[in-house]
């Protein structure tokens, strides 16, 4: 069964079909871009480094497995979206903390670095390699700069993903109220048939 596909039958809802989220697709780009920033910039004894890739990587995984958990049980899939949200706050933190200590500015919208970025953002179908010259950057000002950009579009998805699964849940309910309505259903169907 193809994880690019959602997966529907019965009383349980669709589910899976994560790679199809923007969101996730933000979320790999993070997370690709932070082992080769961390592996090239990093000494990698530095604790921060192992954070910082566990943190891309949390981001990027639990959206993942959230999709999958949807299925059957939307509260679970909320709190792995939101965990995925969480982890990347963080590692945005550690980026700007790095430029801090180096100090370094973070730049402002209207800086023309940001909105090139926004420009690519925009691009159908971007991937990786959309963004290869500036995450992968020989200036770590425009490389760190770039990926905390699209860690920042990560959460934005993210923010309103866990707003739409809220609203669903809140209109359609959860996994027990589909197996109840799914129960009626049949019942009625059963009683139909016997007339």
């Amino acid at each position: 069964m193809s994880v690019n596909k959602p997966i529907s039958d019965g009383f349980i809802p669709s589910h899976g079909g994560y790679r199809k989220l923007l969101a996730y697709q933000r979320a790999e780009i993070v997370y690709d871009a932070t082992v080769k920033f961390c592996a090239d910039l990093l000494d990698r004894r530095d604790r921060t480094v192992d954070q910082m890739v566990q943190a891309a990587r949390s981001g990027k995984q639990n959206i993942a497995e959230g999709s999958q958990a949807s299925g059957t049980s939307k509260e679970f899939e909320i709190k792995l979206t939101s965990v995925a949200r969480a982890s990347l706050e963080e590692l945005l933190i550690d980026y700007q903390d790095l430029l801090r200590t180096r100090g370094l500015q973070e730049w402002p919208k209207d800086h023309r670095y940001v909105k090139r970025l926004q420009e690519l953002l925009r691009e159908p179908n971007s991937n990786y390699e959309t963004f290869r010259k500036a995450v992968e950057n020989d200036d770590i000002e425009i490389r760190a700069h770039a990926i905390i950009g699209l860690i920042k579009v990560t959460n934005f998805l993210l923010d309103k993903q866990i707003g739409r699964l809220e609203t669903d849940f809140l209109e359609k309910g959860g996994l027990r109220e589909n197996m109840f309505r799914a129960r009626v259903e049949r019942r009625e169907q059963q009683r139909k048939g016997l007339k």
